[in-house]
């Protein structure tokens, strides 16, 4: 298993910045308002694991396919990324988990871990991380991810109401956009210099 720091860092900035203006960043601040902060992070964190497990594993496979192939779809992977930041999302914060106090770890755990799972498939993030780890490498990405997605939840539980008061989410959405706009340019870049 070779762990590249570089492409840790790569996946971690851009999942980070992607996941920031999410509507599961959202759904942390909310459930942590009502519920155990610590065991919203733990259901949350799961259920993003499992998501980077299965984004890798997706990436694996399109690596097996011929450079220039990947380098397309690579491309392409990053400009759609770039145009759903760039366009702006009207997430409102809507509360993922419902109206009710919910109280006792596996409540908790499995509320924070199923409102997570079901709302990032085909999320930006994890459509990512799958190009990531297909260029990237499998175990770096992974890490850089998880660790990404991990850090943005608990971001929100501990200072979700500082950030959702004084950063502009469209910033954040801007900056990650032209982040993966600047990676599709270089993808395609790599299809023609090799």
């Amino acid at each position: 298993m070779h762990l590249d720091p570089l492409a840790i860092l790569t996946a971690f900035g851009l999942i980070f910045l992607a996941e920031l203006p999410d509507k599961t960043m959202f759904a942390s601040l909310a459930m942590g308002t009502r519920m155990r902060p610590l065991y919203v992070w733990f259901g949350t964190s799961t259920a993003f694991v499992v998501h980077v497990a299965l984004a890798v594993g997706a990436g694996s496979l399109i690596g097996l396919l011929p450079d220039w192939i990947v380098q397309l779809i690579s491309a392409l992977l990053f400009a759609l990324g770039a145009f759903m930041l760039l366009r702006g999302g009207d997430d409102d914060g809507e509360d993922e988990a419902g109206g009710r106090t919910v109280t006792g770890f596996w409540p908790v755990y499995s509320t924070a871990f199923m409102a997570v799972f079901i709302s990032e498939w085909g999320d930006l993030t994890q459509i990512t991380t799958a190009n990531l780890a297909a260029t990237d490498g499998t175990w770096s990405t992974a890490i850089g991810a998880a660790a990404a997605l991990m850090s943005v939840s608990a971001l929100a539980l501990v200072a979700g109401r500082f950030i959702a008061k004084r950063v502009p989410l469209k910033t954040v959405q801007r900056i990650g956009g032209l982040c993966m706009a600047a990676l599709a340019i270089w993808s395609l870049t790599e299809i023609f210099v090799g």
